[in-house]
């Protein structure tokens, strides 16, 4: 008797330790019979990119292939500020008996940059702009690799609904390039639309983690972002006359150079902090002095007291040196901070750190690697400031030739990231270790 007990014993251990690990192998399965599907899919999606707020064919895709996998979706969903644009955003909702919803999202956009990858499956797509010219339009951020991922998620999901109950919400989001999509989706009231959201979830790709491997990070991730436009003015004339004039040139130079100190001189070192000049446009002609200078700036704060005394001390720099100058209060500088204004997007320290265990269970300890945030910025940080303002959390997805990546560590040499034209992720293993991590977190959150 007592040794049928411990027998009895011996076998359910065995099996509690085999459990996940049979379970993980069944989801390796499942993976590759998807495989070649999803990277078929990826290589359309690359060659077929859209910008923001003209991704109807993208969204088209999406919604199909979400409604073969069995999920009500809704397309078209959205609302700009502008009432006459259309809004491309999908929503699919899976219920599965009681429990918590999971709000999984993807972003579906390109950019305006002409691809020099090289690849097969390169982009070659052109569209021209309001003023006529022509631009071209690439993936080059891996919103092609995001939907892949997200897709191959949602298959799997669906086939593995005796694994978790609750629901699963997967929203495929437009126009995250210029950080307008997730607000016309919460706008259009995407929290009370559609199931109560308990999380969010999301996966960004980045070069800085081989292909293979994710990472992770609690607390900020990204930086909050603003984009601030001066027009220094002065009074024009004869560029051999100077003295007759305020040169707006001069002053604009002097604001540049003095921008520098908010960063150097008066934040803390240890808060990252990034206030750049990227434009700066004056005059027409050697010998004429303008009676105005334009310079544009991008701003990435972590938090919105900085945000805030960084904003403050560019105001007062900007019309301390006007003043300075003698140019009078009734032409003074104009500052004006954009409205597409996102804040730091900041993980979830309880739900970052739970996630982070479902990926070390998923993909082992070797290959979650801790995460380190960046000054990049995204507009997902606007899903936690809704009501009922769920944690969200995003996760960095490996995307580099592992090779190169070591090379470029050890040597020095170059290896080509996000918002570069030559930005080319290693889609294969990408896309595997992506499905795999997002499923796994997803039914972790949802588990009987």
């Amino acid at each position: 008797m007592r040794c049928a007990i411990q027998t009895g014993v011996l076998s359910l251990a065995a099996l509690s330790i085999s459990a996940p690990l049979f379970a993980q192998n069944d989801l390796d399965q499942r993976i590759n019979r998807e495989a070649d599907s999803l990277l078929a899919t990826y290589k359309h999606l690359h060659e077929n990119p859209e910008l923001s707020a003209q991704e109807r064919e993208t969204s088209a895709l999406l919604a199909a292939d979400l409604r073969k996998s069995g999920y009500e979706v809704t397309d078209h969903f959205g609302q700009y500020a502008e009432p006459d644009l259309d809004a491309y955003g999908v929503v699919a909702v899976l219920r599965n008996g009681p429990g918590p919803a999971v709000y999984v999202r993807t972003d579906m956009d390109a950019l305006p940059i002409i691809e020099n990858t090289g690849l097969p499956y390169a982009s070659r797509v052109k569209v021209a702009r309001a003023g006529g010219d022509e631009v071209g339009v690439m993936h080059a951020c891996g919103h092609d690799l995001h939907m892949t991922v997200f897709l191959g998620t949602a298959r799997l999901l669906a086939q593995l609904q005796d694994r978790w109950s609750g629901t699963v919400v997967l929203i495929g989001q437009p126009a995250e390039e210029t950080v307008r999509g997730a607000q016309a989706m919460l706008r259009a009231g995407l929290f009370t639309k559609f199931p109560r959201p308990d999380y969010v979830l999301a996966l960004h790709d980045t070069s800085a983690v081989p292909a293979g491997k994710v990472s992770w990070h609690a607390g900020p991730l990204l930086a909050g972002a603003d984009s601030v436009d001066i027009t220094v003015r002065g009074y024009g004339g004869h560029g051999a006359a100077p003295q007759a004039g305020k040169d707006p040139i001069v002053i604009a130079s002097e604001i540049v150079v003095a921008l520098q100190t908010i960063v150097s001189r008066e934040m803390d070192p240890q808060l990252p902090t990034v206030v750049t000049v990227g434009s700066f446009h004056a005059g027409t002609k050697h010998n004429i002095i303008p009676d105005e200078a334009h310079l544009q700036l991008t701003v990435r704060t972590m938090n919105p007291q900085q945000r805030e005394k960084v904003l403050a001390a560019i105001s007062r720099i900007t019309n301390g040196l006007a003043a300075a100058a003698g140019v009078p209060a009734e032409r003074a500088p104009i500052v004006e901070v954009a409205q597409d204004h996102v804040p730091a997007t900041i993980n979830n320290p309880e739900l970052t750190r739970r996630v982070a265990a479902s990926l070390e269970r998923a993909l082992g300890k070797e290959n979650v690697l801790p995460g380190e945030p960046i000054m990049a910025s995204e507009d997902f940080s606007l899903f936690a400031l809704e009501d009922p303002r769920p944690p969200t959390s995003m996760f960095w997805l490996g995307a580099a030739d592992p090779a190169k990546l070591k090379d470029a560590m050890e040597k020095g040499t170059r290896l080509p990231g996000p918002h570069s034209s030559e930005f080319a992720p290693l889609p294969d293993p990408a896309i595997r270790t992506g499905v795999k991590a997002m499923t796994s977190a997803v039914m972790d959150l949802l588990k009987k």
